[in-house]
């Protein structure tokens, strides 16, 4: 009996859920086409599932400042980014309602407890960078899927 339920939670953890579609089975939440043009053109256009919605809102107000970049943009993308983030952000008890340090997904509770595995001197490799890198690691990223069984960590 044991053995079966090991087997069946192993089943169910190679199927575990995109990081964008908020805990729950089923496709990744598609991405407003605005929103991938806009932020892919920096970085990842990470899934909204990955902060909460006032991690999502202060970003938004603060893109000036965007992490030591200016990625202002004019007010009706602002609102319309911000609507969208707001309404897809993450609401599961993954990401919680606290905001991580700094509203940045890497200090985020979940991902560090994710990614504890990981030494610190990974992130420093000049393949990866840094821990938000998440495309450098999970060969899916950019389709929204962060499944664990498909990471290729680079040398």
């Amino acid at each position: 009996m044991k053995n079966w339920l090991f087997l069946t939670l192993s089943l169910l953890a190679a199927g575990a859920a995109r990081a964008d579609d908020d805990g729950r089975r089923g496709p990744a939440i598609p991405l407003l086409p605005k929103y991938q043009q806009e932020c892919a053109a920096c970085h990842l256009a990470y899934p909204p599932g990955m902060l909460p919605a006032a991690s999502w809102q202060r970003l938004m107000a603060t893109l000036p400042k965007h992490f030591g970049s200016d990625a202002s943009l004019d007010p009706a993308t602002v609102s319309e980014l911000s609507r969208w983030l707001t309404a897809k952000a993450g609401t599961y008890q993954r990401v919680g309602s606290a905001a991580p340090p700094a509203d940045r997904i890497t200090r985020s509770a979940w991902f560090v407890r994710k990614h504890d595995e990981v030494p610190a001197a990974t992130w420093q490799r000049a393949s990866i960078k840094s821990a938000a890198n998440c495309a450098a690691c999970h060969t899916t990223a950019e389709q929204g899927d962060f499944n664990e069984h498909r990471i290729r960590i680079p040398k």
